[in-house]
């Protein structure tokens, strides 16, 4: 045990294990004997305050944290709201360092080949829904490289963008800088042709605006600057390559309407009140242009469609019920084959799973199967010989043109399949035990056939003296396997170090579940990943509508003030 000097709200001797005690362990016990609520109290050793979590991810013990035997501790009290307040900012940081953690997870899953722990995959699309790829095969190193900081800075962004539509701008205003970062690290000569790090820049100053937060005004400025530019470049001059790539539609002109006001804010606050008056001019224009008529809204909900989906169309399409309708029609075939896309790849990944991963832990490439299995071989025999491989065609090629490879591949597929049998029979077995039967009874009843548990089940209820109950407590956790039909066990028992298809991802897969997986987070940040190439536009402008009243007024006091002062 050791022994901790508390001063401060209470003053004493206390002995704590520093290596299983943590922060919130002890200011409860500090709280306790200064007769006082644990959130009251502030606890500051060695010049820091020691707070609930350091790292994001769950409490680390006082010993990580540098208290050592003999410290002292200082106890302060402060109030209720500063305390309730201390505790939401720490909630806010976990939060924050879990959204970073989940992201670097998933990307570093998802951008190299490897197989993806979940049942989706994450690629970069461009907006006609092709794969998105950086360099050549030859610099392949570099071009995962900027794949990962891509989409990285997408997957946060996306992130941040659902922050800012539950109105938790801090939060999102630091998941932003966190995609600012990651963008950071991508080709500048690839973002000139993208508009994401522009929109990323755009939505940090409405955070900062929606916050109310002068102290940001210099820095508005300067990434407004940097939007406007980068709209330019990728949009082309005056919106005309978004023209040619829309069909004349004009997804963006929400936008432009943001960007407009956030610039007359910056404007207002720096004294520059023509610049001001000018751009709530123009964005106010915008706002009326996105202003949808009651009638054309209900002919286009009359064909079928939500409120909220042909709102969007009617921006879009300038108010044109016909271009509305075309676009929504377009937009739901769309739909209709991403998710026939996106259920095809899911079938995918589950086939690379029963595969199993290559020695280097990465998946198989179902592209390169397909291109094998059309000359002529086996599709189990190809996949294996591409796993052992590593997805090197031409050597899975000499490997099933050559007799003895051939055959070996054969001889550890037929292996793998009745180990899997065994396998799937072992967790019949356990399964029924766990109910409560006889393992004599439950193994007797497998071996006699039969593959519905159902059926089985059935049969061990109407044999004599088959109860459940009574045998529950002879549940032994011996893993029994079924019989071998007489057939020999395999020896390639080497194949199991190189990556076994069913031994390495199980393994890979458990861990990862177990010991370094956010679920949670991971979910809710694939959850943010629409697809909708729209969605960034997509901006329901109502706020940006009271901002220009506002400050139409605000410009117009000054004005008054101005003529005022020029009377007197």
């Amino acid at each position: 045990m050791a022994k901790l000097k508390i001063a401060g709200t209470w003053s004493g001797v206390l002995e704590v294990e520093l290596e299983s005690w943590t922060v919130p362990m002890l200011r409860e016990e500090v709280a306790k004997r200064s007769n006082m609520l644990p959130e009251t109290i502030n606890l500051i050793c060695a010049g820091k305050v020691l707070k609930d979590d350091h790292g994001g991810g769950c409490d680390s013990k006082l010993s990580q944290l540098g208290v050592k035997n003999n410290s002292k501790v200082l106890a302060t009290r402060i109030s209720v709201d500063e305390g309730k307040s201390l505790m939401a900012e720490e909630e806010r940081s976990r939060r924050v360092a879990r959204i970073k953690a989940a992201a670097t997870a998933l990307v570093n899953r998802h951008a190299d080949g490897s197989l993806p722990v979940e049942d989706f995959n994450l690629e970069l699309e461009d907006q006609n829904g092709e794969k998105v790829r950086f360099g050549s095969e030859t610099d392949r190193r570099f071009e995962l490289s900027f794949e990962r900081a891509m989409m990285m800075g997408l997957m946060l962004h996306a992130n941040a963008k659902s922050l800012i539509k539950r109105q938790m701008y801090k939060d999102a205003l630091e998941v932003l800088t966190m995609g600012e970062e990651a963008f950071s690290l991508c080709d500048p000569k690839v973002l000139e042709f993208v508009d994401n790090v522009p929109l990323l820049q755009i939505d940090m100053v409405w955070c900062y605006f929606m916050l109310r937060d002068i102290s940001w005004l210099s820095e508005a400025g300067i990434r407004l600057r940097k939007a406007r530019e980068g709209i330019e470049r990728a949009h082309g001059k005056d919106s005309s390559r978004v023209r040619l790539l829309q069909a004349g539609r004009h997804p963006e002109l929400a936008l432009h309407l943001r960007m407009e006001l956030l610039e007359a804010v910056a404007a207002y606050h720096s004294g520059q009140f023509d610049k001001a008056r000018n751009a709530l001019t123009s964005a106010q224009a915008k706002f009326f242009q996105l202003q949808v008529p009651d009638e054309s809204l209900s002919l286009v909900m009359s064909m079928g469609f939500k409120e909220q989906d042909a709102k969007r169309a009617l921006r879009i399409c300038s108010q044109d019920v016909g271009s509305a309708i075309d676009f929504l029609v377009e937009e739901k075939a769309k739909r209709a084959k991403e998710r026939e896309d996106n259920e095809q790849r899911r079938k995918e990944i589950m086939e690379q799973k029963r595969y199993g991963l290559t020695p280097l832990k990465k998946a198989v490439d179902i592209e390169k199967i397909k291109e094998l299995v059309s000359i002529g071989f086996e599709k189990e025999l190809v996949a294996e010989a591409l796993r052992r491989n590593e997805n090197d065609s031409q050597k899975a090629l000499d490997d099933l043109t050559n007799p003895e490879s051939n055959s070996a591949i054969q001889l550890y597929i037929e292996s793998r399949k009745r180990k899997r049998c065994r396998q799937a029979a072992d967790a019949k077995i356990e399964q029924l035990v766990a109910m409560g039967f006889e393992r004599p009874r439950v193994i007797e009843a497998c071996r006699a056939g039969g593959d519905d548990i159902h059926q089985i089940m059935l049969q061990l209820l109407g044999e004599p003296g088959s109860n459940p109950t009574a045998a529950a407590n002879n549940n032994a956790s011996t893993s029994i396997s079924m019989p071998n039909n007489g057939e020999p066990s395999s020896s390639i028992n080497n194949e199991n170090v190189e990556g076994d298809p069913d031994s390495s991802f199980e393994e890979t897969s458990a861990t990862e579940d177990v010991n370094g997986r956010d679920v949670e987070m991971e979910d809710e940040l694939a959850n943010d990943l629409t697809g909708d190439v729209f969605a960034d536009y997509d901006i329901e402008v109502t706020k940006e509508g009271e901002a220009i009243s506002e400050y139409l007024s605000l410009l117009d006091s000054v004005a008054g003030i101005a003529i005022e002062k020029a009377r007197n």
